[in-house]
């Protein structure tokens, strides 16, 4: 048992009153009457005996005496058993990548709020605690309602890496888990912004630091034929210094008997990014990493084989000679395709005569017109990025099916089904377009959109914060396998899944089996900048009642319900004096 309130049992004082009031008498004078037959129940010992009486009326003592008691322990808020103690704090905790940017004193930004939620869990007489991490996603840490050693551990195996995000989502989640009239309390390293709506139920508390930081905020690979080309791109936010040098070691790959490591000197402009490209042969990982500075996980990456998967590209029979020649001729200087044997595992992209089932179709018929111009491309298809028709004598037939890519006039020379399938309505022989610089642009684009439908991720490295592309199949179960644990893929065909919450290596399962994967780096160029970085304690703008005064639960009705029992049966014992 518990008391919320212990100056409530102030009120048992009353019980020393209450008692002497029924042992103490007033000492009555001598009075002379006639007779005592006027007095229904003459009693001569009260009138001239002593000061103290007997007690006679145990019933009605005892009840006020509960009453008094009950009265009591409803204003000290008497609580029993489990939760005679329980106190509920929510505390929110910025789950994004520059939490863990060092200050002066070499602690990160998330060991000043490990310490700073200890002294508040004490301050506020806590004893279960809810943790939530805000995020693209937000999830709990500890909780719902754990105990506060349990959450507090919690927090200290917690890392936070995510990318940029809005917090308010979470905040309003951690309100509802709080409930009415309770404050939750959110740690940033940031001060809230102008258009941020900070619920009123939020005190919000900074402990950031405003500095300079040089980071990567781009770095991409790209292998082919045994060849690794490594494209970093690193800026400088704030003050620092104006040439950094870059550390780059390629571990050996299947062909080479040893790695090679090299420093680069890169110049830093005071605004934007500088680029640098560098070729390794037969690597193997290349790691990349720049001094440590106010946060070191933005100067580090690992960048694995991304080996391109070329398209096997197949011609049907029927296709005319000016059609053929023109496609083996690109098929022949074209790296990104195999043309022949096909690769295992490849996408194959078919192409062929309009009466046949090839993915792309290619040719006239009907009635011949020729065109010279105006085209007009349908915007926004990547089909027809880069590709200039200027000059171009394009000769076409009978319209084909699907959403029209390009026409002139009324005539659609390129279309596209629904299902992906393209056709070229175009007749080589009597048009010149084999021999501008649109031709291999268009084929390039269609080669390339064939390989983003390879079952798999179309991009093997992204930064924090960008949506995850992925291709599946039907009739197939996918899993996504990371850092945060094994999540279901739903769809089939070319999906976009949520931006990861942590960095790492991410693989796609297909029924248990691995079938590609990629790297996430801690990159995030919002979260590298540590500018608008800062201390604060903003209050919360709405009055309500903290862990220790409010509790976890109303005050106990229960010493109500006794008093005003008592009351009743005093009432009915003494009436039938």
């Amino acid at each position: 048992m518990s008391f919320g309130l212990p100056w409530g049992l102030l009120a048992l004082g009353a019980l020393v009153p209450l008692v002497a009031a029924y042992f103490l008498r007033r000492r009555q004078k001598p009075v002379v009457v006639s007779a005592l037959f006027l007095w229904r129940t003459p009693r001569p010992r009260a009138e001239g005996g002593p000061r103290w009486e007997r007690f006679t009326r145990e019933a009605s003592l005892l009840l006020e005496v509960l009453a008094v008691l009950a009265a009591a322990l409803f204003l000290a808020d008497v609580r029993w058993g489990e939760t005679a103690r329980r106190r509920h704090l929510v505390l929110v905790v910025d789950g994004s990548l520059s939490m863990s940017a060092r200050a002066s004193d070499g602690k990160t930004v998330l060991e000043h709020v490990r310490t700073e939620a200890a002294k508040r869990v004490e301050a506020e007489g806590a004893t279960h605690v809810t943790v939530l991490a805000s995020g693209v996603s937000p999830h709990v840490v500890a909780g719902p309602e754990v105990e506060a050693s349990r959450a507090l551990g919690a927090l200290e195996s917690f890392a936070s890496r995510g990318p940029d995000h809005d917090v308010v989502p979470t905040l309003l989640w951690a309100q509802e888990l709080s409930g009415p009239g309770k404050h939750v309390h959110f740690f940033t390293d940031a001060p809230p912004s102008q258009d941020t709506v900070v619920p009123p139920s939020v005190r919000w508390t900074a402990l950031g630091r405003s500095q300079g930081n040089v980071a990567l905020v781009s770095a991409q690979r790209r292998d082919e034929d045994g060849r690794a080309t490594v494209t970093l791109r690193v800026a400088r936010f704030g003050a620092g210094p104006s040439e950094v040098e870059a550390r780059v070691r390629a571990a050996p790959g299947p062909g080479a008997r040893e790695g090679t490591e090299r420093i680069e000197r890169i110049a830093l402009p005071e605004e934007g990014a500088a680029t640098v490209r560098l070729t390794f042969r037969e690597a193997g990982d290349v790691e990349v990493s720049l001094p440590d500075d106010a946060l070191p996980e933005d100067g580090h990456v690992r960048l694995p084989p991304a080996p391109m998967m070329p398209v096997s590209v197949g011609l049907t029979e029927g296709l005319s000679p000016a059609s053929r020649q023109a496609l083996e001729r690109f098929l022949a200087v074209s790296p990104e395709v195999a043309h022949g044997t096909p690769v295992p595992g490849a996408p194959v992209l078919s192409v062929g005569p309009s009466s046949t089932e090839a993915r792309v179709t290619l040719g006239a018929e009907g009635t011949l017109r020729t065109f010279v111009g105006p085209f007009f491309t349908e915007k926004g298809s990547t089909l027809m990025d880069d590709v200039q028709l200027a000059g171009v004598r394009w000769t076409a037939g009978t319209n084909p099916p699907g959403r029209p890519l390009v026409t002139a006039g009324e005539a659609v020379l390129v279309s596209e089904e629904e299902g992906g399938r393209l056709h070229l309505n175009v007749d080589l022989a009597r048009s010149n377009l084999q021999r501008t610089t649109a031709w291999p642009v268009l084929l390039g684009n269609v080669v390339r959109t064939a390989r983003r439908l390879r079952e798999g991720f179309p991009r093997h490295q992204l930064n924090l914060g960008e949506a995850l592309p992925v291709v599946t199949e039907a009739g197939a179960r996918y899993a996504l396998v990371g850092p945060s644990g094994r999540k279901p893929v739903f769809g089939a065909g070319a999906l976009s899944l949520s931006a990861p919450t942590s960095p790492g290596r991410y693989a796609l399962e297909r029924d248990g089996t691995e079938v590609d994967s990629l790297e996430v780096l801690a990159l995030d160029a919002r979260e590298s900048d540590l500018r608008g970085r800062g201390s604060v304690d903003v209050p919360a703008k709405e009055a309500g009642e903290d862990a220790a005064g409010g509790g976890a639960q109303e005050r106990a009705r229960w010493p109500l319900v006794i008093l005003l029992a008592a009351l009743l049966a005093d009432f009915y014992v003494t009436r039938k004096v």
